[in-house]
Protein backbone atom coordinates (compact mmCIF):
# COMPACT_ATOMS: atom_id res chain seq x y z
CA UNK A 1 0.00 0.00 0.00
CA UNK A 2 1.28 3.78 -0.74
CA UNK A 3 2.20 5.88 1.80
CA UNK A 4 1.66 9.49 1.36
CA UNK A 5 3.98 12.02 3.60
CA UNK A 6 3.08 15.81 3.63
CA UNK A 7 5.44 18.44 4.51
CA UNK A 8 6.09 22.17 4.69
CA UNK A 9 2.90 23.95 7.01
CA UNK A 10 3.81 26.40 9.33
CA UNK A 11 2.94 29.44 10.73
CA UNK A 12 2.93 32.16 7.97
CA UNK A 13 1.56 35.96 7.66
CA UNK A 14 -0.99 37.05 5.70
CA UNK A 15 0.28 37.37 2.11
CA UNK A 16 3.12 35.20 2.34
CA UNK A 17 3.86 32.21 -0.02
CA UNK A 18 4.39 28.84 1.05
CA UNK A 19 4.78 25.48 -0.97
CA UNK A 20 3.99 22.21 0.31
CA UNK A 21 5.08 19.14 -0.51
CA UNK A 22 3.58 15.05 -0.69
CA UNK A 23 5.64 12.62 -1.31
CA UNK A 24 4.58 8.78 -2.08
CA UNK A 25 6.62 6.17 -0.67
CA UNK A 26 6.53 3.98 -4.48
CA UNK A 27 5.70 5.28 -8.01
CA UNK A 28 2.29 5.56 -8.73
CA UNK A 29 1.54 6.83 -12.16
CA UNK A 30 -1.50 7.03 -14.31
CA UNK A 31 -4.45 6.41 -13.95
CA UNK A 32 -4.02 7.78 -10.66
CA UNK A 33 -5.31 11.23 -9.87
CA UNK A 34 -3.01 13.40 -6.89
CA UNK A 35 -5.10 16.03 -4.83
CA UNK A 36 -4.58 18.56 -2.02
CA UNK A 37 -7.51 18.33 0.56
CA UNK A 38 -7.81 21.28 3.99
CA UNK A 39 -9.92 20.54 6.74
CA UNK A 40 -10.12 23.93 8.95
CA UNK A 41 -11.34 23.08 13.17
CA UNK A 42 -14.79 22.47 13.04
CA UNK A 43 -15.32 22.33 9.75
CA UNK A 44 -15.64 19.52 6.77
CA UNK A 45 -12.62 18.58 4.72
CA UNK A 46 -12.47 21.09 1.37
CA UNK A 47 -11.19 19.99 -1.64
CA UNK A 48 -7.91 22.02 -3.00
CA UNK A 49 -6.67 21.21 -6.16
CA UNK A 50 -6.09 17.83 -8.36
CA UNK A 51 -3.59 16.70 -11.05
CA UNK A 52 -2.74 13.64 -12.61
CA UNK A 53 0.58 11.61 -12.57
CA UNK A 54 1.29 11.53 -16.19
CA UNK A 55 -0.98 14.48 -17.85
CA UNK A 56 -0.35 17.91 -17.55
CA UNK A 57 -3.94 18.99 -16.38
CA UNK A 58 -4.85 20.32 -13.16
CA UNK A 59 -8.45 20.91 -11.57
CA UNK A 60 -8.71 23.74 -8.57
CA UNK A 61 -11.19 24.83 -6.25
CA UNK A 62 -12.57 28.08 -6.41
CA UNK A 63 -11.58 29.69 -3.49
CA UNK A 64 -7.49 28.90 -4.50
CA UNK A 65 -7.65 29.76 -8.54
CA UNK A 66 -4.70 31.98 -9.32
CA UNK A 67 -3.47 32.17 -5.80
CA UNK A 68 -2.55 28.01 -5.67
CA UNK A 69 -0.61 25.86 -7.77
CA UNK A 70 0.05 22.26 -7.97
CA UNK A 71 2.72 20.66 -9.56
CA UNK A 72 4.43 17.46 -9.68
CA UNK A 73 7.94 15.80 -9.74
CA UNK A 74 7.12 12.83 -11.44
CA UNK A 75 11.19 11.29 -10.87
CA UNK A 76 10.69 12.08 -7.04
CA UNK A 77 7.38 10.80 -6.90
CA UNK A 78 6.49 14.21 -5.17
CA UNK A 79 3.54 16.59 -5.42
CA UNK A 80 3.92 20.08 -4.85
CA UNK A 81 1.35 22.84 -3.52
CA UNK A 82 2.89 26.27 -4.13
CA UNK A 83 0.18 29.00 -2.11
CA UNK A 84 0.25 32.62 -2.32
CA UNK A 85 -1.57 35.51 -1.31
CA UNK A 86 -2.08 33.61 1.76
CA UNK A 87 -5.42 34.81 3.68
CA UNK A 88 -6.47 34.11 7.07
CA UNK A 89 -9.13 31.36 5.88
CA UNK A 90 -6.77 29.37 4.64
CA UNK A 91 -5.70 28.35 7.78
CA UNK A 92 -6.08 24.74 7.98
CA UNK A 93 -4.49 20.65 7.89
CA UNK A 94 -3.80 20.18 3.95
CA UNK A 95 -4.12 16.43 3.61
CA UNK A 96 -2.69 14.83 0.35
CA UNK A 97 -4.57 12.01 -1.21
CA UNK A 98 -4.85 9.41 -4.05
CA UNK A 99 -7.47 8.57 -6.05
CA UNK A 100 -8.46 7.02 -9.72
CA UNK A 101 -11.01 9.62 -11.22
CA UNK A 102 -10.21 13.18 -12.85
CA UNK A 103 -11.64 16.21 -12.34
CA UNK A 104 -12.83 14.42 -8.52
CA UNK A 105 -13.46 17.22 -5.80
CA UNK A 106 -15.19 14.40 -3.84
CA UNK A 107 -12.85 13.23 -0.46
CA UNK A 108 -15.11 10.20 -0.47
CA UNK A 109 -13.74 9.31 -4.20
CA UNK A 110 -10.09 9.29 -2.69
CA UNK A 111 -8.65 6.04 -1.28
CA UNK A 112 -5.03 6.48 -0.22
CA UNK A 113 -4.79 9.69 2.72
CA UNK A 114 -1.31 11.22 4.13
CA UNK A 115 -1.87 12.43 7.74
CA UNK A 116 -1.51 16.46 7.08
CA UNK A 117 0.54 19.41 7.41
CA UNK A 118 -0.90 22.64 9.79
CA UNK A 119 -0.93 25.90 8.05
CA UNK A 120 -1.73 28.70 10.27
CA UNK A 121 -2.15 32.11 8.37
CA UNK A 122 -1.82 34.65 10.94
CA UNK A 123 -0.37 38.61 11.89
Amino acid sequence: QVQLVESGGRLVQPGDSLTLSCVASEHTFDPYTMAWFRQAPGKEREFVASTRWSRDVTYYADSVKGRFTISKDKAASTVFLQMNSLKAEDTAVYFCARGSTFPESSPQAYTVWGRGTLVTVSS
